[in-house]
Parts: structure tokens; sequence; C-alpha cells
């Protein structure tokens, strides 16, 4: 068995010669002779020599070309036509670089910043309707078929996301009354109207602050939960054994945690409005001399049951859109922890942005239509 010639690199001015066995097992002995040419005008690279040529030869020779071409045209010449494709096929398996490598500086830097921050959005709107549209598809379908459900993780979810949360958002609830009744008594004091703190703190406890709170903690509590959580699978492949399985991610994973906040936050809103109208009859009765007795009249007389029903409408469009950027976010989770963490903050912010946009709109409907 003859041995093969020993790889070899040279360079002569514009021409760089090489040839020998290029092989995997080889190519070591001159790495760092390829390293050392750097990029000085035009390139002829006289490959004639070359007598072995392998895929690790040829991923050396196209990092080459590459580094080479940075100063002028590279050409190679020589190369034997079997070893030129699979050159061509190793340089066509290397991903090209979106970025000029000295990327842009100044004003260029921030609009290429801007730029591709409006893509980056653009994609994830695109992608997070097209999540949104096959959530509901799916419940819908689901709904229509209540024995396929998954009941058994949908009264899990229940308990975690409802039941679980039932203190923190009395708490919250009953704080925020006693801070209403507080900072509106020491304004209408000044004009003598204290006693319509009662009001101040029906109609904002109902119509607004009582669901828009609850919906923000449980962005927080529960939307947090469900990201970690699907992202974590996502991480250790779960989600690709289950489509391997024939199971559909959406059946198993999103819809019951969809369907268990519909389900619990009118519920967890409706406490969070009995606890804030508790609080603010205390402090009206502590602060003010409101007693429990007037304050309930007064809070049958004047506060219809449409505000509470305002805000109890609220409720399940919340619960979807927290469930579903929750969810959303944990299937965009990429590969390790670090990325289950981002996306769980990103689902916390999201989800509590949109609630509070989605609020804004009704708020601005209601109005219109004079409710």
């Amino acid at each position: 068995m003859n041995a093969l010639p020993p790889p070899f690199v040279s360079r002569d001015a514009g021409v760089v010669r090489i040839g020998g066995a290029l092989l995997t097992s080889t190519i070591g002995r001159i790495e760092n002779d390829f390293a050392a040419l750097t990029a000085e005008g035009d390139v002829v690279i006289d490959a004639a020599e070359v007598s072995a040529f392998d895929t690790g030869g040829a991923w050396m020779l196209a990092d080459l070309k590459t580094r080479l071409g940075v100063g002028g045209v590279v050409t190679v010449q020589g190369l034997a036509p079997a070893y030129e494709a699979l050159l061509a096929n190793v340089e066509g398996a290397i991903p090209e670089s979106d970025e000029d490598p000295e990327g842009p500086r100044g004003v260029m830097a921030a609009l290429d910043q801007f730029g591709r921050k409006v893509v980056h959005a653009q994609e994830a709107v695109i992608s997070f309707n097209g999540f949104l549209g096959e959530t509901l598809v799916r419940i819908f379908y689901l709904l229509l078929r209540p024995w396929k459900l998954r009941w058994a993780s949908l009264v899990t979810h229940m308990q975690d996301a409802g039941l679980h949360a039932v203190p923190i958002v009395a708490l919250m609830g009953f704080l925020i009354g006693i801070v209403l009744a507080f900072q509106g008594a020491t304004q209408l004091q000044r004009f003598g109207a204290e006693v319509f703190v009662v009001e101040l703190i029906s109609i904002s406890v109902l119509r607004e602050l009582g669901i828009l709170l609850t919906a923000i903690i449980v962005a927080g509590r529960s939307g947090s939960a469900f990201t970690a959580s699907v992202g974590s699978m996502k991480v250790q492949e779960e989600i690709d054994a289950m489509r391997t399985l024939g199971l559909d991610p959406i059946e198993v994973l999103v819809v019951p945690r969809v369907l268990a906040l519909v389900l619990v936050l009118p519920i967890l809103g409706f406490v969070a409005n009995l606890c804030g109208l508790f609080g603010g009859a205390l402090m009206s009765w502590i602060d003010l001399g409101v007693s429990p007795g007037m304050f309930l009249t007064r809070l049958y007389d004047n506060t219809g049951v449409w505000h509470l029903a305002v805000g109890m409408i609220k409720a399940p469009f919340f619960a979807v859109v927290i469930g579903v950027v929750a969810c959303w976010q944990a299937f965009q989770v990429r590969g390790s922890s670090t990325s289950v963490g981002q996306r769980t903050t990103a689902s916390v912010v999201q989800g509590i942005f949109l609630v509070i946009v989605l609020d804004a709109m009704f708020s601005i409907f209601f109005a219109q239509m004079g409710i």
C-alpha cells in the first residue's frame, strides 16, 4: 500500500499552492499554515497537486476561500472534477452570514437594529396569530366533542390557577378597596361629598380594578408557570415525542390550560370584587363614619348590576389572551434552560401588556355604547 503524500501549503505573491493528501486525518499538520494566510488582494489557489481529498479537506479549503475572499477575488484552479463537486457541496452546507463583517456604525447601526426589530416583531405577530387561531379551532372542536377533552388535566390546572390563587387575589382586592376608600375620602372631604366614596369604590372595583388586577396577577402567576412547564417539555423534546406518538400538543397541553383560565378567571374576579367592596366598606366606616348599612344601601341604590357585568364580560377574553400568550411563548423555547427563563419573562410582560390593551379597547367600546 502506497503511503499518502503529506499535505503542504505555500504562498508566492498572489498564488497559493496546496497539495498532498488533504484528509481529515492529515490536515492537522498544516492547520497553522492555513491559518497564517491572510487576505492580500486577488488570489489564485493552485490545487493541481492535491492527491486525496475528503470532507475535512474540503471544509478547510472552503474556509480558506472565505478568509482570502475578504481582500479580493479568489479562484481555485487545477482541482480534480470529483474534488470540485465535493468542495461545492461543502460550501453549500455552510450557512451564509447575513451581517456585514465590519457591521454598520452610527446612525446606520441604529436604523439596522430598528429594522431588524420591526421584521422580528412582524414575524412574531404572524406566528402568534396563527397559534391563536389554531388554539381556538381546537377549543371549539373539543367543545363539540367533550369526550375527547382531557378532563383530568383541565381540573388540575383549574385547581392550580384558580383555587390556589384565591388568597393572593382576595388580599389584593381587599387592599385595593382600602386604598380607594382612603384616597377618595381625602379628596371628597374637601367638597363635603365624602358619602360618594361608596360610588367611587363600587364602580371602580366592579368595572375596572377588580378584574384587571386579577388578570395581571394571573398573568404573572399562572402565565409564567404555563410557560416554564411547557417550555421545559420543549427543551427535553417531550413535545416532539408527543407528535411522534400521534398526539396533538395543542390538544394535550394548550387547550386544558386555556380553558382552565377561562373558567376560573371570572370566579377570581368576582372574589376580588367582593373583597374590594369589603375593604372599601371597612375603611369608609373607620375613616369616614359611613356605616356598613349606609354603604350597602347606597351600593344597592346607586350601583347598577351592569357595572358588575361590564367587568365580568372581560374575564374570558383576558383569560384567552393570558393562556395563549403563555403557551405560545413556551413553544418558542429553543434549546436551553436560559431560553426558558427568557420566554417566561416575555410571557409575563406580553400577557400583562395585552391585557391592558384589551381593557382599554373594552373601555372605549363601552363608552361609545353608553354602557
